[in-house]
């Protein structure tokens, strides 16, 4: 019998040294998988930011173009004599949409997520969650063609005037952003330490009173993150803006006015411009001002993410 328990013994233990080398090599060949990988995805960042940045700042360390021109600067005119690249009304189109898309979508969307999380939960989410799903997945194009068939038309019978203009592209990329706004509120508000809602609920609160004093205070910074990122959205979305928005280079002096963003002129003139010219130019320089401001949105959310720490 010993020379059997030997050499299962010795079998057992080739098994075994076979087993920690397999696992060794696959330890590593991980390693170099994901470092390889992490090095591309930083190379392609790199390689964009400066890509955009080198453009954008063209326009003023080679054409001349001063930062007060084009910043503050209310005429786009980069074919006229003298040409003029003021990009204020894209500027002012962009925060406009966005801020009012926002103030538009933050309530429905919080209404959304409490009635998910805090009202009915189970019904709730059999509802709300394929819904909210569905619009998350619907092309911009869609919204867009959806916003100028029936919200423009519904906006010129209402208040006259074309219906095209900042409330029309406000109206569509509040429905655009609800499912990311929706998506990240129900989370925070599942994230909720139980205790809490029994706490109040020992202390004689309603469920209206903890909802409004207990919940909505505590996820306070998880909530805004939500709609952080929603306007991140808005303020980066073409094409269902450029179809309802009009396109008109001017600040509106009107929610019924038409006006353009950065991000529809841009896509209406980047293929009618010659690489290097001023004009090009000019909207690279737009296209790092949305740079900057997708950076300043990331930055926004990492700051309330280190407030939302329970």
């Amino acid at each position: 019998m010993e020379p059997i328990e030997g050499k299962a013994y010795m079998e057992q233990n080739k098994r075994s040294r076979g087993m920690k080398e397999r696992h060794y090599w696959e330890e590593w060949t991980g390693r170099i998988y994901t470092s390889v990988c992490v090095v591309f995805l930083v190379a392609v960042i790199v390689s964009i930011v400066y890509f955009v940045a080198s453009k954008g700042v063209a326009t003023f360390a080679v054409n001349g173009v001063s930062l007060q021109e084009f910043f503050f600067g209310t005429k786009w005119s980069p074919d006229g004599e003298p040409k003029s690249f003021g990009a204020l009304p894209f500027i002012t189109g962009s925060f406009a949409v966005t801020v009012l898309a926002a103030l538009i979508a933050s309530p429905l969307s919080l209404c959304a997520a409490l009635f998910m999380t805090e009202i009915v939960p189970k019904s709730g989410k059999r509802i709300l969650q394929p819904a909210i799903e569905l619009l998350s997945g619907i092309p911009s194009v869609v919204y867009g063609f959806v916003g100028l068939t029936v919200i423009v038309p519904l906006l010129r019978d209402v208040f006259g005037g074309q219906g095209i203009g900042i409330l029309a592209g406000c109206l569509v990329l509040s429905v655009m952003i609800l499912p990311t706004i929706t998506s990240i509120m129900a989370d925070a508000l599942s994230s909720l330490p139980g205790g809490l809602r029994e706490s109040s609920y020992a202390l004689g609160a309603t469920r209206w009173q903890t909802i409004a004093r207990v919940i909505i205070p505590t996820l306070l910074p998880a909530l805004l993150t939500g709609i952080i990122l929603g306007m991140a959205r808005a303020f980066g979305e073409a094409l269902a803006v450029q179809m309802v928005i009009g396109n008109a280079p001017h600040i509106p002096q009107s929610l019924l006015e038409s006006a353009s963003t950065l991000t529809s002129v841009i896509t209406l003139s980047m293929g009618n411009t010659a690489m290097g010219s001023v004009h090009n130019n000019a909207l690279w320089s737009m296209a790092l001002v949305l740079l900057l401001m997708t950076f300043i949105f990331v930055l926004l959310v990492r700051l309330l993410e280190r407030r939302n720490r329970i």
